[in-house]
């Protein structure tokens, strides 16, 4: 992920009204990018319009509405279902700035007993409706029946895009100020007691119970991935079970080598560009120096090669052993993989699929050919893969090609030829240093299929930093609930012990009871 910072000039006041409009804009500005500008931004806020008026026009038309507000102290918002944030925001700056009793209302159920008020505190009641056009006939008709003596005030807004609840914001917050203004309080600007500021001040960690078992998160991640958490888990027993073996297992497993995915394992998924961080790469020279094999599966190319050599000098690199185009190409750290000159006619086949879904409109934002290995398909920015994954699959479905050879990343979607995995590295790591299967640990962040770690987390010792694998008694997502991908990893890592008689164990005390060890 990469981060934009954008400061504010001046402090904000009290409502932070203008933290929420930046944000407020930055968010409708990204929503503006993804949708192709079908809803083009204003040149300025003084463009934005309540119904083919200024901001400030309607606020003066609604001086009689303002005075009444402010002398019968409490307003009944009915709203759009659509302009809902607006609501929202209204009802919280009136109440945190002890303005007005305000009370929401969604125009369609208004009916179902909020009226009573209208009849039986029809002096001490103002309404404001937040509408657009779809539901504006039907506030019009429920204001014509209302009592006469009830205030009334209408924000109609043009639409619901993205720039019409910014104009319903900005409204509110000059209908909120002109309140205030009235009654002589500045919302801005309120004097916080001192009770207030305890309040807010209160060390949540040492007044709310941690949850009791610590495990819990463990059994329910893999629950979820079977599908067994709905509509709760049937026999938690025998998930804890599974899990405590799984643990008790690891703790007596000598391992001699691991094999890493890279993007979201080793680095941060969403920075194609990013180094692993400094914590990472420490432990990862930690364990070269204990002489264990170090593997690295990935569907990218040379560009980690190119990363990876500018982190380690080229002795380290020879102890790496990449497989690149997962698992396509197999070789050392030290050498950059070369093209090749073969072809997969089952790739050829998946490229012209490719281009006609996106001569259709697919919204493909680029795809990468790299025979005899893979295509790799990246859709636009805010598209989950896991949606687009069906468009792909589905279309090599019709033309009668393997689906099982299509993997998703978080970031991309990977037609492997055949013969192609992120196993082949494990397969050549077991043949290449006499190693025994069972010393070799995989990690990975994708491990139920079609995630691209399938392959990688199906092997026997194998963790997860993310999604889980769905066999029972391998791939677990052991770190915490709220540890994922480079954090998961680097805390596996710190629980690495490496033995003075080489290679290492995973030291995991933490994930099992008293009762747990003893029925292991």
């Amino acid at each position: 992920m990469i981060s934009h910072v954008f400061a504010l000039d001046n402090k904000d006041g009290y409502l932070a009204t203008n933290s929420l409009l930046l944000d407020s804009i930055l968010v409708a500005r990204a929503y503006s990018e993804l949708d192709e500008s079908a809803s083009p931004a204003p040149e300025s806020i003084d463009d934005l319009r309540i119904a083919g008026e200024s901001v400030q026009a309607w606020t003066a038309r609604a001086a009689d509405f303002i005075e009444a507000a402010a002398a019968r102290g409490a307003m009944v918002v009915i709203y759009s279902p659509q302009l809902q944030p607006v609501a929202a925001d209204l009802e919280s700056k009136l109440s945190e700035a002890a303005l007005l009793h305000c009370q929401l209302a969604d125009l369609r159920s208004f009916s179902h007993g909020r009226h009573l008020w209208l009849a039986a505190r029809a002096q001490d009641i103002v309404v404001l409706a937040l509408t657009e056009p779809s539901l504006r006939q039907l506030w019009e008709q429920m204001r014509a029946l209302f009592p006469p003596g009830v205030p009334t005030l209408e924000m109609p807004l043009q639409g619901s895009t993205q720039w019409d609840l910014i104009a319903g914001l900005i409204a509110q917050m000059h209908l909120i100020n002109a309140i205030g203004n009235r009654l002589g309080n500045d919302p801005g600007h309120q004097a916080v007691p001192q009770f207030g500021r305890d309040l807010y001040y209160i060390d949540l960690p040492q007044v709310i119970p941690r949850p009791r078992d610590p495990v819990q998160s463990q059994d329910r991640s893999k629950c979820e991935v079977l599908g067994s958490h709905w509509p709760s888990p049937q026999n938690s027993g025998d998930m804890r079970r599974a899990r405590s073996a799984f643990v008790a297992a690891f703790e007596k497993q000598t391992f001699r080598a691991i094999v890493f995915d890279y993007d979201g394992t080793l680095c941060p998924s969403q920075r194609k560009n990013a180094p692993p961080p400094a914590g990472i790469v420490n432990h990862l020279q930690r364990l070269i120096d204990a002489n264990v094999i170090l593997g690295i599966a990935s569907g990218r190319g040379g560009s980690i090669q190119e990363c990876l050599a500018t982190l380690f000098p080229p002795a380290v690199l020879r102890h790496i052993q990449l497989g690149l185009y997962n698992g396509g190409w197999i070789n050392d750290a030290s050498q950059a993989p070369l093209p090749l000159k073969d072809t997969s006619e089952f790739l050829s086949h998946v490229i012209r699929i490719v281009r006609r879904l996106q001569a259709f409109g697919v919204p493909i934002q680029e795809f990468r050919e790299t025979q005899p290995y893979q295509v790799s398909v990246r859709f636009r920015e805010g598209l989950a893969t896991e949606q687009m994954w069906f468009v792909i699959a589905d279309s090599l479905r019709q033309a009668g090609l393997d689906i099982f050879r299509i993997h998703r990343s978080k970031h991309s979607v990977d037609i492997l030829a055949p013969g192609i995995g992120k196993a082949q590295l494990i397969a050549n790591i077991i043949q290449t240093f006499r190693i025994d299967p069972y010393e070799i640990l995989t990690v990975g962040d994708q491990g139920a299929w079609p995630g691209n770690d399938a392959d990688l987390l199906e092997h026997r010792y194998s963790l997860s930093v993310d999604m889980p694998s769905r066999r029972i008694d391998r791939g677990w997502k052991l770190a915490p609930e709220h540890k994922r991908d480079v954090d998961a990893t680097l805390w596996y890592l710190d629980r690495v012990h490496v033995l003075p008689s080489g290679g290492f164990r995973l030291v995991l005390p933490e994930l099992m009871s008293g009762e747990d060890r003893a029925g292991s």
